[in-house]
């Protein structure tokens, strides 16, 4: 009997070198075998005739061989064996390759499946190198033929042989982690017959209830992996901060927040001052005011005599915040310092012993505070703005700078509320989900490229009325794929057009609108370029800014009320929704263009679904259907992935969620069991937590945001 633990050199012909060849798909013992589930499957069931198959196109032909197969060697030592195969309609010759010991494999009269292409020879046809199986009409091979992912050293024979001995050697044996009573609720096979199913599928309704099987496996430990991390971080002790009084804070600003503001800042209230460390992410739509509620958690750690420390992606960002913050609390007496890759050897060295001693209250920066130089003298809160830009990683490494602080991490991208309870499920989720009073609403224009001259007029009136403009396109210069590869995705079917770039855009407002001052600014500028255009903009000493998508966060100017995109298609709406946001903070009227010469229905539908939408969480939805959660996630290593999609294997965030919604309940509810239930699912020895802690321990949630403390 086999175990799942076993190696595959326990396996029957697997050897040291075909191990190695194995360990290159990741695949080094039993259960890594076993779940190396087809990539997809081959219908050999419909086969057809010789005289339908001559199309070209790849078929399944049920043939007999009608004569004695020969090999004939050719001067280039290639040898080529043949024979005719026949059906009702004809014949034809099979052709194989260097295959001499095929001789030995057909006989006359025997009848096989064949699959593959005919190709004209002369006035007839041949069959060159189909793959083949023998057909007993009493016991027939199976309809669906398993297409596996292989490698080098490495065949699909040999593959085969290995996982049909380790179903066989494994299966009777193999224990199904997931609770009976959640598996039968939703009808859901044992994960022994799902593999066996995928493996070794009788029909395809039996490969989908397999698919859905380890589909809900995966949302469903992924869900208890993250809630076991919320009980842990629940638990975690700090001293309570005191209760400062509100009203010093509220009074700095000219204007009243409005009701969400004032209840999420009565959740973090309430979080930092009950004894237990805040964990809490912070999501709203653009110009929601997310930032005055990091405020507020700021000014609760500030007046209990705690340091706060804010860490953003960029260092225009960072600066913007310093801009904002540093003076609303120095009017309290707070002493703040802003710490970024760029500052001087001198900055950095005052900011790290600052810090250290207590001297310095609060510190905004980049990525610089990680550094392992910077030390805290009683770091009572983390903020983390754009979080979906930083990875588990850096996240992990602030907190370790003080475990007992609080933590609150924010988005600039309304996350819908499905994959919020995958991407933080460890956390509390605060959402903003109402616009300040006064806030007025950009019109939304989706044109072609026949409007071009018309947008440099359009352009001209905005700058004439003391408005300023933003272009963002997807690419720095011509024949650049993109940037970064933070926008390389397209849903039309047709060949796209060429990309509208940065460098040609620029040239041409220039030549169209020689009255105007152009700016130019792209993410592979070095800082100090990027912030002295910037600066340029935001003092409007000029009156358009060219740009690729470094401009989608972090940027306030008040005076732009115009925002065009080149390409529109080629970004995701959620993104699209983020650069809609960078105009109308004013009081001007402001309006955004979005530019496409696509006329793919689909890119279409997006579009028209951004000219007529303006609620964030709305625009997330729509972005999450139709293009997957790319725009939502970071990697591990902190680079935005813009695929569409999870380290998930077999579930779909797009096609999946009520599975998702399902399988996160069940996790609810096995974690609200009374302590005796619950420790007969998640004893650490029993299989449903060692299946969680296996897949969290080996990183294969790591890039999802979850912390397992």
């Amino acid at each position: 009997m086999l175990s799942l633990r076993d190696s595959v050199e326990a396996l029957p012909g697997i050897g040291p070198a075909k191990a190695k060849a194995f360990a290159k798909l990741g695949i080094t013992d039993v259960r890594s075998l076993l779940f190396h589930v087809p990539r997809g499957y081959e219908d050999r069931s419909r086969v057809r005739s010789l005289a339908e198959g001559r199309d070209g196109e790849s078929s399944v032909f049920l043939l007999t061989v009608g004569s004695e197969p020969r090999a004939v060697r050719l001067p280039s030592r290639m040898t080529l064996t043949k024979f005719r195969v026949f059906d009702e309609s004809g014949s034809v010759e099979a052709v194989f390759f260097n295959q001499p010991y095929l001789r030995d494999v057909f006989t006359v009269g025997e009848e096989y499946r064949f699959i593959g292409k005919l190709t004209p020879q002369g006035r007839s046809y041949q069959l060159v190198s189909p793959k083949y199986e023998k057909f007993d009409p009493l016991d027939p091979p199976p309809d669906i033929c398993p297409i596996y992912g292989l490698t080098s050293g490495l065949t699909a024979g040999v593959l085969r042989k290995a996982i049909d001995a380790a179903l066989a050697g494994a299966l009777p044996a193999f224990k199904d982690y997931l609770p009976e009573k959640i598996r039968q609720k939703h009808g859901l096979p044992t994960l022994a017959t799902a593999l066996k199913a995928l493996h070794k599928p009788l029909d395809f309704a039996s490969v989908t209830a397999a698919s859905r099987r380890l589909a809900f496996d995966e949302f469903f430990l992924f869900s208890l992996g993250a809630s076991l991390s919320k009980e842990k971080q629940t638990t975690a002790k700090t001293k309570p901060l005191s209760p400062p009084n509100e009203q010093t804070f509220f009074s700095l600003f000219p204007f009243e927040p409005t009701l969400a503001q004032r209840r999420v800042c009565g959740e973090m209230l309430a979080d930092m001052t009950s004894g237990r460390v805040m964990n809490r992410i912070l999501v709203g739509d653009v110009g929601c005011g997310k930032t005055l509620c990091a405020a507020y958690a700021i000014f609760l750690a500030l007046s209990d005599g705690r340091q706060a420390a804010l860490m953003a992606p960029t260092e225009i960002l960072a600066r913007q915040h310093f801009a904002d913050l540093a003076p609303l609390f120095a009017s309290l007496g707070y002493r703040a310092v802003l710490l970024l890759g760029s500052s001087t050897v001198k900055e950095k060295r005052d900011a790290a012993v600052g810090l250290s001693e207590g001297s310095i209250d609060f510190v905004i920066g980049t990525h610089a505070l990680l550094n392992e130089k910077i030390r805290f003298a009683r770091l009572g809160l983390t903020v983390i703005d754009e979080q979906h830009r930083f990875g588990v990683n850096q996240r992990s490494a602030l907190r370790e700078k003080c475990p007992e602080a609080h933590m609150l991490v924010m988005s600039a991208t309304p996350i819908p509320r499905t994959l919020a309870l995958v991407l933080y499920g460890d956390l509390d989720i605060s959402r903003i989900d109402e616009m300040p009073k006064g806030r007025r609403r950009v019109a939304t224009y989706v044109v072609n490229e026949s409007y071009r001259e018309r947008l440099h007029a359009f352009i001209e009136k905005q700058a004439s009325l003391g408005g300023q403009v933003y272009v963002v396109c997807p690419a720095i210069e011509r024949e650049e794929e993109c940037e970064e590869g933070e926008i390389a995705y397209s849903l039309f079917k047709e060949a796209p057009p060429p990309m509208r770039d940065a460098t040609t855009v620029a040239e041409e407002i220039r030549r169209a609108c020689p009255s105007l001052r152009v700016g130019f600014l792209h993410g592979k500028m070095k800082s100090a370029e990027k912030d002295a255009v910037m600066a340029d903009f935001a003092a409007a000493r000029l009156d358009v800014l060219v740009a690729t998508t470094v401009i989608e966060v972090g940027i306030n100017v008040p005076n732009a009320t115009l925002m065009i995109v080149e390409d529109a298609d080629r970004f995701g709406l959620a993104q699209l929704h983020q650069l809609r946001g960078r105009v109308g903070r004013g009081r001007k009227e402001s309006f955004c263009v979005l530019v496409s010469d696509s006329h793919g229905e689909e890119a279409r539908a997006r579009l028209e679904t951004m000219r007529t939408t303006y609620d964030g969480f709305l625009v997330a939805e729509q972005d999450l259907k139709q293009r997957g959660p790319g725009d939502f996630i970071a990697t591990s290593d902190g680079a935005v992935r813009q695929s569409g999609g999870l380290a998930f294997r077999f579930a779909s965030l797009c096609d999946d969620l009520d599975l998702l919604t399902a399988a996160a309940e069940d996790a609810r509810e096995v974690l609200s069991m009374t302590v005796e239930e619950k420790d007969a699912y998640l004893n650490e020895e029993t299989s449903l937590f060692a299946e969680v802690e296996r897949l969290f321990k080996n990183g294969t949630y790591l890039d999802k945001g979850i912390i397992i403390l």
